[in-house]
């Protein structure tokens, strides 16, 4: 236990650390180191496919979930599948989403081996794609073939260990047009649009679209649940798991210790938990300074994978830029109380295409990295 001088002590409804123990406290609720030792290990692999797949797993992917399985075969091949244990089955019912985090697994999959001059020969699905109305199953996602001296080194590979997922409230600064066409053409690949808009009309029509998906989201029982199921409250939960959705640092160590920050608070709507996660998220998407989004023709389960390509080097020249990102996708799912919100972001952006990311992009302070489970984890015999 704590020493006297070292308790919490409640005063006035609100929170005070007693200042000797501060410092101690402070320490232990830093955010979990050994939980990003992947981006640390990136790269030291003996084998060559186990390297690049070693830096594959730091690619982005919906709720944090790493929905990846991979079997090495042979001597030059791989087998990726869909972990059918880490989808969300309320906010992704299609696995569109899942399949995007795959692409981009892919994509960085193939930079890596790239830097090495091996080219990446990808073939998706080679055992047949689920309906675009069904769901993932056991079937293979991708068969990977590399080969050795085919390919040559992408300059965004550099931009790996430097690209974040940023979530926090942005700067009062606009990102200049230059900056935003080098997005643009970054994200227009393998078949996908990207498109953008700075601090403009349409930029405010976004901000406040991006924000009714959130609290549409935050207020339908299923989909918010899904989001607490695969929360990470405090480092040890995060060092556990190193997957999901991370609250860490001293202020949600504190909240948790206390009793204010809890899984049944953060689902309960009328908690004051619950009420001060919905303003912290009203004030990043207020903070949005520029929006880019990924479209195409939505007319197959091999296009999701794409977009999800297209997506990782959009995130790469983010980086490349100077930048942050935060997706923002919510009014483009499928699952039924969104179903207004998603005809409205595509009236207003889709052009009549499909749109498959929306994200808000500019410049933040530095945060650090997502977790991410040790490669070990991703592969089964």
């Amino acid at each position: 236990m704590a020493s006297r001088r070292g308790v919490l002590k409640l005063i006035g409804g609100g929170v005070v650390l007693a200042a000797v123990g501060a410092g101690g406290f402070v320490a232990l609720n830093q955010p979990s180191r050994a939980a990003r030792e992947a981006w640390r290990v990136a790269g030291q692999e003996t084998e060559f496919r186990r390297r690049f797949l070693s830096y594959a797993l730091l690619a982005p992917n919906p709720h944090n979930r790493q929905p990846w399985q991979v079997r090495l075969e042979g001597e030059d091949a791989l087998t990726l599948f869909a972990d059918l244990d880490r989808l969300l089955t309320a906010t992704d019912p299609f696995d569109r989403q899942i399949l995007i985090g795959c692409g981009a697994f892919l994509e960085l999959l193939r930079l890596a081996a790239a830097e090495e001059g091996y080219a990446a020969e990808v073939t998706p699905f080679p055992e047949g794609a689920p309906a675009l109305d069904g769901r993932l199953d056991a079937r293979p996602v991708a068969r990977v073939r590399f080969v050795e001296g085919a390919a040559t080194p992408d300059p965004l590979f550099a931009q790996v260990l430097a690209r974040f997922t940023n979530r926090e409230v942005y700067l009062p600064r606009d990102v200049e047009a230059a900056k935003l066409a080098a997005l643009v053409a970054a994200g227009t690949a393998f078949g996908v649009t990207a498109e953008a808009c700075g601090n403009d009309a349409l930029a405010a029509q976004l901000r406040d679209l991006t924000w009714r998906g959130h609290e549409i989201e935050s207020l339908t029982p299923a989909t918010m649940q899904e989001s607490i199921d695969v929360m990470r409250i405090g480092p040890a939960e995060v060092n556990q798991h190193r997957d999901g959705l991370t609250l860490e640092g001293p202020v949600m160590g504190l909240g948790h210790l206390v009793g204010a920050v809890t899984r049944e608070a953060l689902a309960d709507p009328d908690s004051a938990a619950f009420k001060q996660g919905l303003d912290m998220f009203r004030a990043r998407a207020a903070s949005a300074r520029a929006f880019v989004w990924l479209t195409n023709d939505g007319a197959s389960r091999a296009g999701q994978i794409e977009a999800g390509r297209a997506y990782m080097r959009l995130t790469l020249e983010v980086a490349a830029q100077g930048l942050a990102i935060h997706p923002w996708s919510q009014a483009l799912q499928e699952y039924p109380e969104i179903a207004g919100l998603y005809r409205e972001v595509h009236e207003l952006i889709g052009g009549g295409a499909r749109l498959q990311m929306l994200v808000r992009v500019g410049y933040a302070n530095p945060v650090v990295h997502a977790p991410r489970r040790p490669l070990g984890d991703l592969l089964s015999a």
